[in-house]
């Protein structure tokens, strides 16, 4: 894994690259793509997340997604990447970085997707494994937490393969579709992805 930085460029809009993938923020350029693949994995999407209107996958509606993700960066308190296929550019899904603590806790909270068409080619685990590279080296902070329906056995997977140990469960933690559920809570820290990775 390496992060490609520029003068200008800050930590909260980096370009970071571990085979398969890249990582990079969302542009308007990328709005079509983003709306075919969300629409064609609605079905696959929607048992992990809230249900979408269809005005959700407007170009309005994404273009204001990019002024929020800008509003969050300059602000230092969110990161919003997508995830494309390094071998041939194509958007695969994406991940956010939200809830940015500064002070004590140093923490914050992880959020990914991936298109169905891309789902077990182990790209969530190359972009989440980039992604806390840059939480830790870059960004400086110290614990990042990850929360999952019990179903999701393949997000389990992707977390415990990229460091993270469950530490509970919170009740009626998220709202999906009409319904309080049940969420497994996981954390890494800097210390464990330290220990792990000189392993």
């Amino acid at each position: 894994m390496f992060l490609t930085k520029s003068s200008v460029r800050s930590a909260f809009d980096p370009i970071l690259v571990r085979d398969p993938v890249y990582l990079r923020s969302p542009q308007a350029r990328d709005y079509t793509e983003w709306a075919e693949l969300r629409e064609h994995s609605r079905t696959h999407l929607i048992r992990w997340e809230q249900d979408w209107a269809p005005e959700n996958l407007t170009l309005a509606s994404f273009r204001q997604r990019l002024r929020q993700f800008d509003r969050d960066a300059k602000r230092a308190c969110g990161l919003s990447l997508f995830v494309f296929r390094r071998s041939d550019s194509v958007l695969v899904g994406g991940l956010t970085l939200t809830n940015i603590r500064y002070g004590a806790a140093r923490a914050a909270t992880i959020g990914y997707w991936i298109g169905e068409p891309y789902i077990k080619c182990g790209f969530g685990l190359a972009a989440v494994s980039a992604l806390l590279v840059h939480v830790f080296d870059s960004l400086g902070l110290n614990r990042v937490e990850a929360a999952c329906q019990r179903g999701n056995i393949a997000s389990q997977r992707l977390l415990v393969s990229s460091g993270f140990h469950r530490e509970g469960q919170a009740e009626d933690y998220l709202k999906i579709n009409g319904k309080w559920r049940d969420h497994d809570l996981y954390a890494v820290t800097a210390r464990r992805h330290r220990e792990r990775n000189q392993d």
